[in-house]
Formats: structure tokens, sequence, C-alpha cells
């Protein structure tokens, strides 16, 4: 294996460095975007059991916006509840933002070293190419041996480029249907919430989400 990677030449270094870094950003991710740390399972029958029993204090609410992207989402509108209901969904709309903005932490570099992966190992590829027949004009020899063999090392770069970048990219999509699909569930328990506490909507709706 180190072979390979020393014949790869010096572009072997940054497409390793790429591949470190995707690896730690996917395991970040994959324990991130995990659906019980995002949306923990009734939290919004949780929340509307302590608001109707008048328990929702200072403490809770607290603990509430500290342990999770929906549980701070919830606790935006909570903060405004005395307000109209457009007040509570302004705050809810702007801290979603801010939440949204924290779901795709290190996608972007993600994307990044899945586009940039494949052009780093086509590169290295060129210049063992330029090496090759740079090789075989100084030293005016037609041996295909050594131009199959220099060939080969020169494409090792590209192959390791691609092994770095087709994971990355499928992880990137994967993750930005991951972060939509939250989202979008994330808005609906909210806008619940708030239509709930100004009776435009029964409580039965939060009947399926009691706490257990």
């Amino acid at each position: 294996m180190w072979e390979i990677v020393v014949s790869g030449g010096w572009l072997m270094v940054p497409i390793i460095a790429c591949s470190v870094a995707a690896l730690g950003i996917i395991v970040e991710r994959l324990w991130a975007l995990q659906r019980r740390r995002v949306i923990p399972k009734h939290l919004v029958a949780q929340v509307w059991h302590w608001e109707r029993n008048n328990q929702l204090d200072k403490e809770r609410l607290r603990a509430l916006r500290n342990g999770s992207a929906l549980g701070k989402v919830l606790a935006a509108g909570i903060s405004n509840r005395d307000k109209e209901r457009e007040v509570m969904r302004e705050a809810i709309e702007e801290t979603g933002r801010h939440e949204v903005h924290a779901l795709e932490r290190y996608l972007n570099t993600l994307g990044t070293i899945a586009a940039i992966s494949p052009l780093l190992g086509l590169l290295g590829t060129v210049f063992g190419m330029i090496e090759v027949f740079t090789n075989l004009a100084a030293h005016d020899t037609g041996n295909v041996g050594n131009l199959a063999g220099g060939i080969s090392q020169a494409l090792i770069t590209t192959a390791a480029g691609l092994v770095v970048a087709i994971p990355s990219l499928m992880f990137y999509r994967y993750f930005r249907g991951r972060i939509d699909e939250l989202v979008v569930y994330m808005e609906q328990e909210a806008i619940k919430l708030v239509d709930v506490m100004h009776g435009k909507r029964g409580k039965e709706s939060l009947s399926e989400d009691q706490p257990e």
C-alpha cells in the first residue's frame, strides 16, 4: 500500500488529506443528523403538556433551547407566546434559519472535496504522463515495459482521487436530502404548536405525540 502511495507522487498528499477530512465530516454529520438528536420524539406534545399545566418555567425553557434543534425553534416561539401569532411565527422562522445553517455545517467542505479530488487525481496523472514521456525522450528508448509501468504509476492518482470523490459525493447528496426532510418536519411541528396555542388548531392534533 505504501509503495502505491509513493508511486502516485506528491499529489497523493492532498488527496489523502481530503480523504481524512471527508471521513471526519461524514462521521460527524452521521452523528449530528440523527433524527432523535434533531427532532426528539414527542417533544411538541411534552412542551404543550408543560404549557397547559403552567410548568414551562425558565429552567425548562433553557433546557428545551439547549436540547435539540427543534427545541431551539420551539423555544423561540414560546418566548413570544404572549404576542400575536405572526410574531411567534417570525421568531420561529428566524431561529429556524439559524438551525438550518447549523445542520448544514461542513457540507460545503464535503462538496468541495467531492469536486476537487478527481481533479487532483487528474492533475497527478498529467504530471506523471509528462514525466514518462520526458524520460522516454531523454533516453531515446522505445521500451514498452517502461512506458506501461510509468503510465500505470501516473494513473494511481486518478484512481485515488475517484476513490475519495465518489463516497464524498454520495454522502453529500444524502446529507442534503436528510436536512431537507428534517427542516420540513421541524417547520410542521413548530407551526402546529403555534396554531394550538392560538386556538387555530384543535388540541387533538397533538394527541399522536403525547408524552410517554
